[in-house]
């Protein structure tokens, strides 16, 4: 699915095929900044522009506000999966149940992260920067409250990181945008690193693996969009090895005489990297000094190149870009700010230049839907310390039938309704052969008025 927002409210697609993007939800809200849907539930997080420290979970199949939140500063980005809602400002993170909303663990006092750079695992694994001069990185087991480990990625700061689906492993992009590296979550031994490029630095837009854990790609704001391939055995490899140890990397760093500010020397440990200083790399150093700094030379030749890429037309603008299966087929599918869905073909078994197949023009309603409306410390603390305003509010529309029974008013609900609502929504939809938009499926909600 696909969630777009903008100064008119958000909207929710579905993509069945590769002619076929199906709009399932549109709200005209205010200008939205999130909307974040969980999987293909019918639970969404939303953040507005007028009130950037709330935030709002909705279920916008009923069109009703499930609850909201109040943080103590602007909400930067929102993660989610089937257990836990992650909520990142510039200096703090708070994890929830998300089956309840229950605030479980706060992590404060965080080095300044403006982006709101963090990422979420399936399995509950959170990764999220902790320096600002640097690429270092800390991963945090939001399943159990507890810290696994940290990881020095790069030598610039952080731009991009995102773990695979299986949550065995975590892409990161720096500042430089030159190097794209995978590292194991369970070692934090470094897997791959894939060139970008030489001297050219550039803004990682978005990095994502693929369903099957075999390939990442990574957007930018140049005219290429790169697919790399990753290696099952060096996986294998590196979860072998014994887990890093950020503070020995550094030491090792210093004995070599590695610059600290060269973003293409740093980052886990590379046996193929040591290895690679015999006569033939010399033969080969020697003949490129001259064109290349010297420190740049060695890992040159020890990374791995793009295994297939997309030429795009209009560079300069940025694109989330996925890798899914449509119809059985591998494909590539960006979404770009200009309002358009592109999806390219992808050869898995030979690589190279992608196609573009279809491009989908989003800056319009669709036809056939069904539109609903929603109206619009120094270490890490618990619960018990936490200083967030948690308000529950419901729309004055609709109340449920048992609540109108028990004389409630249909703009109240209790704590059990609306821990039923969001459980509800977090739930997969129920797959049947009617169209998740059929008027006779999910009829539009009539609003229940109490004289």
């Amino acid at each position: 699915s696909l969630s777009v927002v903008s100064r008119t409210g958000y909207r929710l697609f579905s993509l069945t095929s590769v002619d076929r993007v199906d709009e399932i939800f549109c709200s005209h809200d205010e200008d939205t900044k999130i909307a974040e849907r969980l999987f293909s539930s019918s639970l969404v997080a939303v953040v507005t522009a007028s009130e950037p420290n709330k935030l709002k979970v909705c279920h916008f199949k009923k069109g009703a506000e499930i609850c909201n939140y109040g943080y103590p500063s602007e909400i930067l980005s929102v993660k989610l999966n089937r257990s836990r809602l992650v909520v990142c400002l510039v200096d703090s993170i708070y994890i929830h149940n998300i089956r309840d909303m229950r605030l479980l663990h706060s992590i404060k006092n965080m080095a300044p992260n403006p982006s709101g750079l963090c990422t979420l695992s399936l399995l509950s694994h959170l990764a999220y920067p902790v320096a600002t001069d640097c690429g270092e990185l800390q991963i945090f087991d939001a399943a159990n409250q507890l810290r696994r480990l940290k990881l020095k990625a790069h030598d610039s700061p952080l731009s991009a990181l995102n773990f695979s689906y299986n949550g065995l492993l975590l892409a990161t992009a720096s500042e430089k945008g030159t190097v794209i590296r995978v590292f194991c979550v369970k070692n934090g031994q470094r897997v791959h690193e894939f060139r970008r490029g030489v001297k050219r630095h550039v803004s990682i837009g978005s990095l994502y693996f693929s369903t099957c854990a075999s390939f990442v790609v990574a957007s930018s704001n140049t005219e290429t969009v790169h697919i790399f391939r990753i290696d099952p055995k060096a996986i294998e490899q590196a979860e072998r090895r014994q887990s890093v140890a950020i503070d020995a990397a550094a030491a090792a760093a210093t004995s070599t005489g590695s610059s600290s500010d060269d973003d293409e020397t740093q980052g886990g440990n590379d046996p193929a990297a040591a290895a690679a200083g015999g006569w033939g790399m010399g033969f080969l150093a020697k003949a490129v000094t001259s064109y290349l700094p010297t420190n740049v030379v060695t890992d040159v030749f020890t990374q791995d190149r793009a295994y297939a890429t997309i030429q795009l037309a209009e560079p300069g603008l940025r694109y989330e870009c996925v890798m899914a299966k449509l119809e059985k087929e591998t494909r590539l599918l960006l979404a770009c700010e200009d309002g358009f869905l592109y999806i390219y073909s992808f050869e898995d078994s030979k690589g190279g230049e992608c196609k573009l197949i279809r491009a989908h023009d989003l800056r319009t309603p669709l036809h056939g839907i069904t539109e609903v409306d929603i109206v619009g410390n120094e270490n890490d603390e618990n619960t018990n310390s936490l200083n967030v305003n948690m308000t529950k509010s419901m729309l004055p529309a609709p109340g449920t039938y048992a609540g109108v029974l028990k004389g409630r008013p249909a703009d109240r609900m209790s704590d059990s309704d609306w821990c039923h609502d969001l459980r509800e929504a977090v739930e997969y939809p129920v797959k049947v052969t009617v169209p998740i938009y059929d008027e006779m499926q999910f009829p539009p909600v009539t609003p229940i008025t109490v004289e």
